[in-house]
């Protein structure tokens, strides 16, 4: 598989101004917006044969688009119920099969949420899960990347130290890095300095390599004492989108932008823009 040389942008899921609420239809709609990509969402189940998804393998590959998939928000791998704990891995193993199917690189999940154990004893029970997990997936040779996502509410597990701490100690993990969710978790992390940061904590933690293949949610974002709220436009929200893409472009990043935002095309469109911007500047 081949890297972007610079950041990519699409959408979650299949855009509202698409012509027919498929994802072949998505995919064609999203070449004449002139952006780079989609996210799957297969976050209430697998629902596709393997038929339809060699379509869109197909459809993807002639439209020189990159697609991911998001898994289904009811993993929980840190739940009190073993039965849960349980479809939660098979929720993984089936979304990243499927998107194996559809040329996916990337299968981003939420990992749980801590309810009554430490954050320490979160992360343990969550390591434990997806070193199995990957195992199962690297015998079945299957090339899709797990990426744990940075999570917006305090209850989940998935501030920025964990999901990097994670993805040193799990070979084959890497992140998915919501920065609109970082920014919700602690109602800061929200400036250029920030992002840069951040970025170059990526770098330094895991390698330039991680920071030249990103997998990154961007979104307008309300927010309150317990975190994240629910996802806004970029217009609507105090989310300082244009300091990221500085930020950003000025460490050489590369990789995948899914933005996340209600109107998502629309912000999609503005991100790549000021991106393009950005870079004929530099």
């Amino acid at each position: 598989m081949t890297f972007a040389r610079n950041l990519l942008f699409g959408t979650a899921g299949v855009p509202d101004s698409t012509p027919q609420t498929s994802t072949l239809a998505a995919l064609a709609h999203l070449k004449t917006l002139a952006l780079d990509g989609l996210e799957m969402e297969f976050v209430h189940g697998v629902k596709l044969g393997s038929e339809t998804a060699e379509k869109i393998r197909r459809s993807a590959e002639e439209k020189g688009l990159a697609l991911s998939a998001h898994a289904p928000y009811y993993v929980n791998l840190n739940s009190r119920e073993m039965g849960t704990r349980l479809q939660s891995r098979e929720h993984l193993l089936r979304s990243a099969r499927a998107a194996a199917l559809c040329g996916c690189r990337s299968l981003v999940f939420h990992a749980g949420y801590y309810g009554d154990s430490t954050p320490e004893q979160t992360f343990e029970v969550i390591r434990k899960a997806l070193r199995e997990i990957l195992s199962v997936l690297k015998a079945e040779h299957n090339p899709v990347a797990l990426r744990v996502e940075t999570m917006g509410k305090r209850s989940q597990f998935g501030s920025l130290d964990e999901v990097i701490a994670l993805c040193r100690d799990v070979e084959g993990l890497a992140p998915c890095l919501d920065f609109s969710h970082l920014h919700a978790r602690e109602g800061k992390a929200n400036t250029y300095v920030d992002f840069h940061r951040t970025l170059r904590k990526i770098e330094k933690r895991l390698g330039r390599s991680a920071l030249r293949d990103l997998h990154v949610h961007l979104s307008g974002i309300a927010y309150g004492d317990k975190g994240e709220l629910k996802h806004l436009n970029l217009s609507d929200s105090d989310f300082r989108y244009g300091d990221w893409i500085t930020a950003a472009n000025d460490l050489n990043a590369a990789g995948l932008v899914i933005c996340e935002s209600p109107a998502r095309e629309y912000d999609a469109v503005i991100l790549k823009r000021l991106y393009e911007a950005k870079r004929l500047k530099s």
